[in-house]
C-alpha cells in the first residue's frame, strides 16, 4: 500500500489517518505537502466539527521518512513546519489519538493538536539531536508551552523516548487510556465536542493561543451577539433539552 493520508468523515468528526505501515507511518514529502490543503478543505466544510489525527494500526507516526531527509533536509523540515502550523491554525477542535510510537515529526504533529489522548504503552520523543538537525523555533516554542522548559530541553537535548505515563505527567498527553479503550474514549469525547458551541470553541482556541488584540476580542463579541448561540444555549438549559447551536464559522 502506498503511503497516504486517509480521510473518513462521520457525524461531524473528520478522522485523518497517517498510513505508511512499511515505515511505522513515517511522513513522506508528499504527505507533508498534502496535509495543509486537506486541512483547508476540512476547515471550510460546515459539516466538520472536530478533527482527529491518528496513525494506522498500532503506531501513530515515527516522524519524517529518513529518505526525504537525505534528499533535502531543509525542504523536508520546511514542509513539516508548514503542515504543523496549518494543523495548529485549524479553526475547530483537534485531537491526536496516539498508539505506539509518536516520534520526531509525529510528535510535532501531535503537539500541534489541541488535545492528545494516548493508549498505554505509547512512546514519545523528539529526535533531531540524533540527526544533527536544528529543531524549528516555532515547534520548540509550541513544545515548551505544553511541557515547560525543563522537559522540552530533556526531550530535545537527549532525543530519548519517554513512556506515556511520563508524557501524561508533563502535559504532553491529556488522557491516558488502556490500549483497548482509546478508540471508544476518542469517539465518546469527539461526540461531546461536536455537540458544543463551535463559536465558544473557536474563540477559546484563538484566545488560548497567545496575546489577543483588542479588535479580535471585539470581533468575537460581535459574533456572539449575532450568532444566536447564547440565546439558544440559555433556552436549552432552561427547557432541559440539548442545545441546537447554529454558528458554523
Amino acid at each position: 500500500m502506498e503511503p497516504a493520508l486517509q480521510l473518513d468523515t462521520a457525524d461531524g468528526v473528520a478522522t485523518v489517518v497517517i498510513r505508511n505501515p512499511a515505515k511505522r507511518n513515517a511522513m513522506t514529502t508528499a504527505m507533508w505537502r498534502r496535509l495543509p490543503g486537506l486541512l483547508d478543505r476540512l476547515a471550510a466544510d460546515p459539516a466538520v466539527r472536530v478533527l482527529v489525527l491518528t496513525g494506522a494500526g498500532d503506531t501513530f507516526c515515527a516522524g519524517a521518512d529518513i529518505g526525504s531527509l537525505r534528499e533535502s533536509a531543509g525542504e523536508s523540515q520546511g514542509l513539516a513546519v508548514a503542515a504543523e502550523d496549518a494543523l495548529a491554525a485549524f479553526p475547530k477542535p483537534t485531537l491526536a489519538a496516539v498508539r505506539g510510537y509518536c516520534v520526531g515529526g509525529g510528535c510535532q504533529l501531535a503537539a500541534a493538536c489541541d488535545l492528545r489522548f494516548a493508549a498505554e504503552g505509547s512512546s514519545f520523543g523528539i529526535t533531531p539531536a540524533k540527526l544533527g538537525i536544528v529543531y524549528p523555533a516555532s515547534s520548540t516554542r509550541r513544545l515548551t508551552g505544553l511541557v515547560g522548559p525543563a522537559t522540552a530541553k530533556y526531550l530535545l537535548f537527549s532525543g530519548e523516548l519517554i513512556e506515556a505515563g511520563r508524557a501524561l505527567r508533563t502535559g504532553l498527553v491529556d488522557e491516558l487510556l488502556p490500549a483497548g479503550e482509546l478508540g471508544k474514549r476518542v469517539a465518546e469525547f469527539t461526540r461531546i465536542l461536536a455537540s458544543r458551541s463551535l463559536l465558544t470553541q473557536a474563540a477559546a482556541k484563538e484566545f488560548a493561543s497567545g496575546e489577543v488584540r483588542p479588535e479580535r476580542e471585539a470581533y468575537w463579541a460581535e459574533r456572539a451577539r449575532d450568532s444566536g448561540d447564547t440565546a439558544e444555549g440559555v433556552a436549552a438549559f432552561l427547557e432541559r433539552r440539548a442545545p441546537r447551536f447554529s454558528w458554523s464559522g
